[in-house]
């Protein structure tokens, strides 16, 4: 039996998040899915257009994925094969081939020396 006590409410929750608006709109890298409606020319016009000669376009023989835009700065730090195969490793868990992720990448690097004491 329903009681008269009984109230029944609906709230919503919301989640703003405010952060620096970048240009271009997209952060370290762009992974262009096979059928996303923008593709890889169109995001390379974009990017040059933004950013000039801030990042490389790398076509892909996958099954999914067309393209990579990265940062070159990236490239500069890191081998471009083995930061490809990471970054395929990562994305082709998530993206489908009509999807275009961007994603961050932050590289930290850590050093550890030994010397001799006197």
């Amino acid at each position: 039996m329903i009681g008269e006590n009984n109230v029944s409410s609906r709230k919503a929750t919301l989640t703003l998040k405010i952060s620096e608006f970048e240009v271009p709109p997209m952060q370290d890298l762009l992974i262009i899915g096979r059928r996303a409606p923008i593709g890889p020319e169109a995001v390379r016009r974009m990017a040059e257009a933004l950013s000039p000669e801030q990042f490389t376009l790398i076509k892909m023989d996958h099954p999914k994925i067309e393209a990579v835009l990265l940062r070159n700065s990236l490239l500069q730090m890191i081998d471009e094969k083995r930061l490809m195969t990471i970054i395929l490793e990562e994305a082709e868990r998530m993206i489908s081939d009509s999807m275009v992720l961007r994603s961050e990448l932050k590289i930290a690097m850590s050093v550890q020396r030994e010397v001799d004491l006197l």
